[in-house]
């Protein structure tokens, strides 16, 4: 069976939560049976294609960015000549010239909608999509979504719950890199030997402003691992709060990441806003045995996440909530140490690559056979 994927980024070129879960499903469906390729847009000209694990990438040439929307005029001739390869093509919502282009391109092959995310900030050109969005939606053979939570809390989806199935993200705790004692040591003689972490890219819904101010006059040491367009906001912050036990240690590589994760005390993730669909860095918390603390907003996080069992669940946009949390965990360690085992208990039955992979292959084959 051959498989197309089509997203408006990808790796190695940029990295985050989707680009993530694509990677995990061309690698895991491959050993039974399913060949995958990736179309995405890049600002790169040199390489029009190139490998990534053991899947091809294909990348279109990137024209203009339109309120977070990319496009690109050869990628319709692109997806109409790979989709004619293909036997049928997975696309990443949300992404509006997606839309577009599967109908200027006229693809005639069943087609699977991982539904990643509502759309959240741009209501006014939401009002102007959603008809195209709800054409294209309604066109699917399958939508596919990645927790029970998103499903219920979507809006867009309840028009379309006959066809949308519960498949959640999973992870190959097998394919993560080992840090090694150097790297451990590193960290180790940087940050101590107890520490809150966050991980991801510094976004507006990630809601990491509320978290310095929950961390003011605690002392807790607090580790920030990421980049992005919030982060000298963020850093001003800081700066202004006086808050001495904030490290910001930028963008770090997947050996630096894994080592932190292995290190720290528990996992603290703030995400306020719905754009937070399910959240990759909670995940990968949860696979290091870590307790977390994170956001009711009725999204993927709360999936992960269950509250007094795998750690906790506080309201959003609430400071003191969190506060409260951090130190129910900072001075309860062994409680903390029984969350995290639970957390990963519940990574291995619910949230594998392997077990995504499977399910994803059988989704497939229905919808081909049918």
């Amino acid at each position: 069976m051959r498989v197309l994927h089509f997203f408006k980024t990808y790796l190695p070129e940029t990295v985050g939560g989707i680009e993530q879960v694509i990677y995990q499903l061309c690698e895991s469906t491959r050993p039974i049976g399913v060949d995958s390729e990736v179309l995405t847009l890049s600002a790169d000209r040199d390489q029009a294609e190139l490998m990534v694990g053991t899947h091809k990438v294909h990348r279109a040439r990137l024209d203009m960015q339109v309120a977070s929307t990319g496009f690109s005029f050869s990628a319709l001739g692109q997806l109409s000549s790979l989709a004619r390869e293909a036997d049928l093509v997975h696309y990443h919502f949300p992404w509006p010239f997606m839309d577009v282009a599967h109908f200027a391109a006229r693809i005639d092959k069943p087609f699977v909608v991982s539904y990643h995310s509502d759309i959240v900030r741009q209501k006014y050109l939401l009002h102007l999509y959603r008809p195209l969005m709800r054409h294209f939606l309604s066109k699917a053979g399958r939508i596919v979504v990645a927790s029970p939570n998103y499903l219920e809390s979507s809006e867009v989806l309840q028009g379309f719950r006959d066809k949308t199935q519960v498949i959640p993200y999973g992870l190959d705790e097998a394919a993560c890199p080992q840090p090694s004692e150097k790297r451990l040591e590193h960290w180790r003689s940087r940050l101590g030997t107890r520490f809150f972490l966050f991980v991801g890219v510094l976004r507006y819904y990630k809601g990491l402003h509320i978290l310095l101010e929950a961390v003011a006059d605690t002392g807790y040491p607090l580790v920030i691992a990421g980049a992005g367009p919030m982060e000298q906001e963020l850093r001003s912050q800081a700066a202004a709060l006086k808050l001495s036990n904030v490290h910001f240690v930028g963008r770090v590589d997947e050996e630096d990441k894994y080592a932190l994760l292995q290190l720290c005390s528990a996992f603290v993730f703030p995400s306020h806003l719905r754009s937070e669909a399910f959240g990759i860095s909670l995940l990968e918390a949860a696979m290091y045995g870590k307790p977390m603390i994170s956001c009711e907003i009725g999204s993927g996080t709360s999936y992960i996440n269950l509250h007094g069992e795998t750690g906790l669940v506080v309201p959003p946009s609430n400071a003191p909530a969190l506060r409260g949390a951090m130190a129910e965990l900072w001075n309860s360690p062994a409680r903390a140490d029984e969350m995290g085992q639970r957390a990963v208990e519940r990574y291995r039955e619910l949230f594998t690559a392997e077990r995504m992979g499977r399910q994803m292959a059988a989704l497939y084959d229905e919808l081909l056979s049918g």
